[in-house]
């Protein structure tokens, strides 16, 4: 798809900087689990087999990694990751707002290096680029912050306990199987007194897809197969950071809304991003007939004067801390002298009464 069919929205260590680690390490490294290191085909990749495997498993991880790779492949693969960008750089945005410097950092699931981008060295010294995709790794974006990527998935993090100052993630962890368990091992990798900040999708993305395809399969097919996958709600965001053991929690939510000539250009934008629903209970087959039928309803429903298509993103902003001592701590209960009462009389005079 061509720019001109879509509206954008948007805009002295030997670490290898731009590029991925391309030199056999014999001993393992301090940050890093004993035995999870090897160096094979130029990539430093990270294998690590899970003590224990969550019995959740909505996605097909190894199909994931096949959609990414095939999406780095592309020619002109650069043109889908407008979307990235434009969260990358507010999760970016949020680490500005944090008044310190962080002397090592992780991005879980960071792709093309879409948050470093906009960071510089005055923020974070040293970046751990990693990836299920080794292809998307090679087309890193160059940035003045010292990287080392790697090759691991983000379901096993093999780094040691209390290793980095902040970790952060963009558009990465609605594909986690088990989000739980995911949140306890960031938290785990982070010094106390360190900081996650993240982004992934919601609940509510892409409900207008969604539904078109709902609508068009039952009138043609009569019954419908899902094909985009679950998201999370924000409801549970705060609550799934809250039981890995983050403190000063905060949540937000950001609706990006892109506009596309129809639905063809949708779902071929989200093969393009490495985004194509890979749940096990996905129906690979989509009929023409359906296609054709969800296309109608989608511009029905939600098209607009001009003739275009929108598509709406849900971006959930989670930003968590490691507890620490230094940290504010609630007040104990009972401990008040000012009754909430007490606030409705801000602003007005005292009343006097005069005595003879």
């Amino acid at each position: 798809m061509t720019s001109g069919l879509l509206r954008r929205v948007f805009a002295r260590e030997r670490l290898q900087v731009g590029g991925i680690w391309s030199s056999v390490t014999p001993r393992c490294e301090p940050w890093c689990e004993p035995a999870l290191q090897r160096s094979v085909a130029g990539v430093r990749r990270l294998s690590v087999t899970p003590r224990t495997r969550s019995s959740m498993n909505v996605f097909n991880r190894e199909m994931k990694r096949r959609q990414r790779n095939w999406a780095a492949s592309l020619q002109d693969g650069h043109q889908y990751d407008y979307l990235r960008d434009e969260v990358g750089s507010r999760v970016a945005d949020r680490v500005y707002d944090i008044a310190r410097t962080f002397p090592l950092a992780l991005d879980v699931g960071g792709g093309k290096s879409h948050i470093a981008e906009h960071l510089n060295k005055d923020v974070v010294e040293r970046l751990f680029l990693t990836d299920v995709s080794e292809k998307i790794l090679t087309q890193r974006k160059p940035g003045e912050i010292p990287t080392t990527c790697f090759l691991a998935d983000e379901e096993f993090l093999p780094f040691k306990e209390n290793t980095f100052d902040l970790v952060v993630s963009s558009l990465s962890l609605h594909w986690i199987n088990d989000l739980p368990g995911a949140l306890r091992q960031i938290q785990r990798v982070l010094k106390p007194d360190g900081v996650f900040i993240g982004a992934m999708v919601g609940g509510e993305t892409l409900y207008e897809l969604r539904c078109s395809l709902q609508l068009a399969e039952t009138e043609r097919e009569g019954g419908f197969s899902p094909h985009v996958s679950p998201y999370t709600a924000c409801t549970d965001l705060g609550n799934l950071l809250g039981q890995a053991g983050f403190t000063m929690l905060t949540v937000d939510i950001d609706e990006v809304q892109v506009h596309y000539p129809g639905i063809t250009e949708v779902m071929t934008d989200l093969q393009g991003m490495g985004e194509s629903n890979c749940s096990w209970n996905r129906r690979s087959l989509l009929h023409r007939d359906s296609i054709l039928a969800a296309a109608a309803i989608y511009k029905e429903m939600y098209g607009s004067e001009d003739g275009s298509v929108p598509a709406t993103f849900e971006i959930l902003y989670m930003i968590g801390w490691k507890p620490h001592d230094s940290q504010a701590k609630p007040a104990k209960r009972g401990s008040a002298n000012v009754s909430f009462g007490d606030l409705t009389k801000i602003g007005h005079p005292p009343t006097t009464t005069k005595t003879s």
